[in-house]
This record gives C-alpha cells, sequence and structure tokens, in this order.
C-alpha cells in the first residue's frame, strides 16, 4: 500500500529534482525492458543462429505497428488520470480506471487474434526473405497469445505513474524481466525451442506483470483504487480515452508504417544486413529509452499542472525536461559510438554482421538528442490536452518523408546509408514543428488562464 504521503507533488514545490525521482524509475524501467528483449536477441544470436536471429529482429516493425495503435490509449489513460489528480476530481479518475482496465483486456484480446492470423502475409509484403519468414511467423504468433497481459500491464502501470508512482512498475517489470530471462535459457537451450522459445519466455512475463499490477490496483486504498466488480466502460471516459489516446496510437502506428518501409528497404539487402541491422537497432534502444523516460515524465508532469491551471510550471516543465533529454542523448550516444564495435560482438560473433551494425550506429547516434527533444516537446503538449496536432505533425514531418526518401533518394541511390539518414534528417523538421505549435498552445492556455 501507498500512502499518499509518498506520492510526488507535481503541482507544487521546486520541479527539477522531482522529475529526476519520477523519471529515473521509468528509465530504468525501460533499460530493464530492454536489457531482457536484448537476452532474447542474445540467446538467439548465440544458440539458435543468423536466420533466427534475423527472424526475431525482423518482427518488431510489424509487431510495433499492429500494437502501437492501442497503446496509445493506454497513454491517453495516462493524461486523463494525472489531469484528474491535478485537479482533484475522484469521480473523473473512478470512471477513467475502471474504463481503462476493461478496455485493456477487450484491445488485447482483439489484438492477439488479428496479429496471430495476419502476421505471416505482413511478414511476406515487407519482403522479409524466405530462409527467415517461417521463423518469423512462428515468433509472432507465439507473441500475439501474449497480447491481454502486455496491454492490460501498460494500461495499469500508466494508472500508477499518473499517480506520481514509477517504482512499483520498476519492480514489477524487474522481477518479471528476470523470469522472461531464465526461461529463454530453459526453453532455447534445454527444450531448442528456438524463436518460439523465446516467445514462450515473453508471453509468460507478461501475464506475470499483469497479475501483479492490477493486484496492486486492488490492494491500494488510493483515489485510483479498482474494484474488479465494479469494472465499466464509462462511455465519457471513454471518448476521452479515444480523444487523447487514439491520436498518439495512430502516429505510434503511423511511426511503425514508416519503419516497416524501411525495414523492407534494409530486407532488400539480405540476412547480413538484417541482422546488423537488428543488432544496432538494439542498441539504440537503450538511448531511446533513456531519453523517452524523460519525455514520459514531461507528459505526466504538464497532465497534473494543466489540472491544477499551473501553466508557469508547464513551461518550465519543458525547458528542464528538454535540457535532461538532451544531455543523456549525448552521452549515451557518445558512450554508444565510442564501444560500437565491443557492443555489437555482444549481439553476434561474425564479422560481417558486427560491420553491417557499425554502419548503422556511426550515422543515427550522432543525432539521437533530436529524437529526444522532439518526443519532449510533443509529450508536453499532448500532456497539456493537446493530441491531433502532434499526431498530424509527426505524420508529415517523420512518417510521410521517410516513406518518402525511401521510394525517392533510396531508389535512386540503393545505399543502406540513404536509409538510415533519413531518421535524423526527419527528426530535425519534426522537432522545430512541434516547439512552435508548442508556443501556439502555450500562449492560448496561459492567455484562457488569465482571462
Amino acid at each position: 500500500m501507498v500512502k499518499a504521503s509518498e506520492k510526488l507533488d507535481m503541482t507544487s514545490g521546486p520541479l527539477f529534482k522531482k522529475i529526476v525521482v519520477f523519471a529515473i524509475p521509468l528509465m530504468v524501467t525501460s533499460i530493464l525492458q530492454l536489457l531482457y528483449n536484448a537476452a532474447d536477441m542474445i540467446v538467439v544470436g548465440k544458440f539458435a543462429g543468423p536466420q533466427s536471429f534475423a527472424a526475431v529482429g525482423s518482427t518488431t516493425s510489424l509487431i510495433n505497428l499492429i500494437v502501437n495503435l492501442f497503446m496509445g490509449l493506454s497513454m491517453g489513460t495516462g493524461v486523463i488520470a494525472a489531469q484528474s489528480i491535478g485537479a482533484k476530481n475522484k469521480q473523473r479518475l473512478f470512471k477513467t480506471v475502471h474504463t481503462s482496465i476493461l478496455l485493456s483486456v477487450i484491445v488485447g484480446f482483439l489484438v492477439g487474434a488479428f496479429g496471430f492470423i495476419v502476421c505471416r502475409y505482413l511478414l511476406a509484403l515487407m519482403s522479409c526473405p524466405l530462409d527467415v519468414i517461417d521463423k518469423a511467423t512462428l515468433y509472432m504468433r507465439v507473441y500475439f497469445c501474449g497480447m491481454p497481459g502486455f496491454m492490460v500491464y501498460n494500461f495499469g502501470a500508466a494508472i500508477l505513474r499518473s499517480a506520481g508512482d514509477t517504482k512499483r512498475p520498476l519492480i514489477i517489470l524487474s522481477v518479471s524481466g528476470i523470469a522472461n530471462v531464465l526461461l529463454n535459457v530453459v526453453f532455447v537451450l534445454f527444450f531448442h525451442l528456438d524463436v518460439a522459445g523465446v516467445a514462450l519466455a515473453t508471453i509468460i512475463s507478461q501475464y506475470i506483470s499483469a497479475v501483479w499490477v492490477i493486484t496492486i490496483l486492488v490492494k491500494d486504498n488510493a483515489d485510483y483504487r479498482l474494484f474488479i466488480n465494479k469494472l465499466h466502460i464509462y462511455k465519457e471516459q471513454l471518448i476521452l480515452i479515444f480523444k487523447y489516446g487514439a491520436p498518439m496510437g495512430i502516429q505510434s502506428s503511423m511511426f511503425s508504417i514508416s519503419n516497416v518501409v524501411i525495414q523492407s528497404a534494409v530486407n532488400s539487402f539480405g540476412t547480413i544486413i538484417m541482422a546488423g541491422n537488428t543488432a544496432a537497432n538494439n542498441i539504440e534502444g537503450f538511448v531511446y529509452a533513456s531519453a523517452n523516460a524523460v519525455s514520459q515524465s514531461a507528459m505526466t508532469f504538464a497532465g497534473q499542472n494543466t489540472g491544477a491551471n499551473r501553466y508557469d510550471r508547464v513551461k518550465k516543465v519543458l525547458l528542464i525536461c528538454m535540457g535532461l533529454t538532451l544531455f543523456i542523448s549525448v552521452f549515451l550516444s557518445g558512450l554508444v559510438l565510442l564501444f560500437k564495435e565491443s557492443l555489437l560482438t555482444i549481439y553476434t560473433s561474425e564479422a560481417n554482421i558486427i560491420a553491417a551494425g557499425v554502419v548503422r550506429l556511426n550515422i543515427i547516434c550522432l543525432f539521437y538528442g533530436l529524437c529526444g527533444v522532439m518526443d519532449t516537446v510533443a509529450n508536453t503538449v499532448r500532456g497539456m490536452g493537446k493530441s491531433l496536432i502532434p499526431m498530424i505533425i509527426t505524420l508529415v514531418t517523420v512518417c510521410f518523408m521517410r516513406v518518402l526518401c525511401v521510394y525517392t533518394v533510396f531508389e535512386k541511390f540503393m545505399t543502406i546509408e540513404v536509409v538510415y539518414w533519413s531518421y535524423p534528417v526527419t527528426w530535425g523538421l519534426a522537432f522545430i514543428a512541434q516547439l512552435i505549435y508548442f508556443t501556439v498552445v502555450y500562449k492560448s492556455k496561459k492567455s484562457k488562464n488569465k482571462g
């Protein structure tokens, strides 16, 4: 049980320390998640061969494409819950919690069934090589059986974080992640289940997380307490969840569509480049997750202060979070570039795959700071209750421009470097546009508050 006094008061007092205290567990949670995912890749890469390694890696963008549309709804839940807490509106929070958890169960089953059925067809559309597609399909079908647990945990964790609790989601992920790693070893090394074993370990850990977070919500004597017998879809809250969450989900899915196009371009270079891209992408994920923890913090802090009509603090939240995000991105990217070959060796011992991974890291890690500040500005605006325009900005400046690059510049030059350069260019465009929009929203909100 967590006492109210142990929650972070985001609407008063100094912000820097509170943001850091909030963000660190969130950052560690994200890094642990990536470590467990990396463990999946390492076990497959070391003990199941290049085809299995490429098979698991090639599914990432496709899984994200299917899942992220609905994951945005959990982010919408977090925004509404944070605003309700900031406004001290207990009834609205009650309805948000009970609508969200029931919605997560429904969404989990729907997404799982859809992904299970269509995965092979979509892999074929992505030009997945014939020596990889069977294993990739098997991995995805097992993986999607865990969707109900995955959704329930993420919606539940969003509720806890909206109240300032990032520690218990970290504990949950730590324990379930350790179970995932141990099961990886058992299923792959001892039972020789290959990619199916890795996916099976993942879904078992997801259901552990789901049961645990529901137990916390049920037992906590807090305003966000969950009563299983009172689960209900409240129309008003459902509309708000979709209003705030759907644009974020659509943006994430469109992001994934552009990444699917990127992955298709990468696939055209064959298994070695695919494997190198997969390893490098996993390493970059640690930089992204660390910076993204701060941008997620910006959304929660902006949400609570918007609920409390403290727009002066919202601007401070943005500036502090941008500074932290930029520092983290530059520092970690520098470490990656310094030790790139050694880091890639963790995933594979094959020199040609390592060389392929180095090509990606040399380009993308130089500019990861742009990605971090882009997300921070967009998430601050979302915390203020504006999701549609940030989505449109991202669709145009990132998703559309990347796809355009693949079908124009890449078609002309046909080099993997062209594919990788599409990332920093689009991050820069998106950051400028998001910052302009924040300025407009901030001035409008502050003016209305004065009036």
